[in-house]
């Protein structure tokens, strides 16, 4: 329930400031690109400065307990977001080789430095929304479950809640799949290496590539920028090409985040069996 709170109130209040403003529709979504950085940067900065303000002033614990070891920020965080953007590149190749993607123009973005300045903001924003959403359900919400239940009640209802606070009315059924599985392996991102920076860096660099790179909606999202990579198209059937959600609604990504999860749960299985 505080999960919910945490994330919900300062999305609904930012929603409603957002559309006096004229900056989201009545549906709360962003209209504009002032709109779209506003909703990334506001909603997730708040809640960002509530979980911390709770387990400071509230459970009163360090950092450290919620994954923020400071010793290993900066090579973990740039290393976990290399791979983000890798990952993303690849699951989006995957589906282009597999007939689901047209493409209709490359390196368009760099054609306008305002185009190219508009991707470099939103890299920004999703540092803070990435950040947030890990700090939220891998660092605070996992480690409290793991450290009241065990590491396996944790994930399960991390990766439900994750599902619940992402899940929109008509939404495609492999996308809410897709949505648990992409928990699951953060969630063993973050118990692996015992913080959550390796799993923030990914996540903001996945985002930010999948809304940036290929003109393609990120979970349902369009950021309105040209393509950094290549201009794609979706054809073909929404179980390949992810729909309306963007590639995340995809086969090809469910089976990526089911692959990186068993390799990640055998490396933990094995640790904590040589620590037996």
């Amino acid at each position: 329930m505080l999960a919910v709170l945490f994330i919900a109130l300062p999305l609904l209040g930012v929603s409603l400031l957002l559309e006096r403003l004229s900056m989201a529709d009545a549906g709360g979504e962003p209209i504009g690109f002032a709109g779209l950085v506003a909703f990334l940067l506001l909603p997730f900065a708040a809640i960002t400065l509530v979980v911390l303000a709770w387990v400071r002033f509230v459970e009163r614990r360090g950092l450290a307990t919620i994954g923020l070891a400071s010793e290993c920020v900066s090579p973990a965080y740039l290393r976990g977001h290399a791979l983000g953007v890798a990952t993303a590149f690849a699951v989006v190749a995957a589906i282009w080789a597999a007939g689901g993607f047209n493409a209709h123009g490359y390196t368009v973005a760099f054609g306008s430095w305002a185009g190219l300045s508009r991707i470099a903001v939103l890299l920004a924003c999703f540092v803070v929304q990435a950040g947030a959403e890990e700090l939220l359900f891998r660092g605070w919400l996992l480690s409290a479950l793991d450290r009241k239940f065990n590491a396996i009640v944790a994930v399960v209802v991390t990766c439900g809640a994750f599902a619940f606070l992402h899940f929109g009315p008509g939404q495609y059924w492999l996308m809410t799949l897709n949505m648990v599985l992409f928990s699951a392996f953060a969630c063993c991102l973050a118990l692996d290496s015992n913080h959550i920076w390796g799993a923030m860096g990914w996540h903001a660099g996945w985002n930010w590539l999948l809304a940036t790179g290929f003109e393609l909606p990120v979970t349902g999202l369009d950021a309105g920028v040209s393509a950094l990579i290549v201009a794609l198209t979706p054809q073909g059937p929404a179980y390949l090409t992810g729909g309306a959600d963007g590639p995340e609604g995809s086969i090809v990504c469910s089976l990526f985040f089911v692959g990186a999860t068993m390799i990640l749960t055998r490396r933990i299985a094995r640790r904590y069996t040589a620590v037996r």
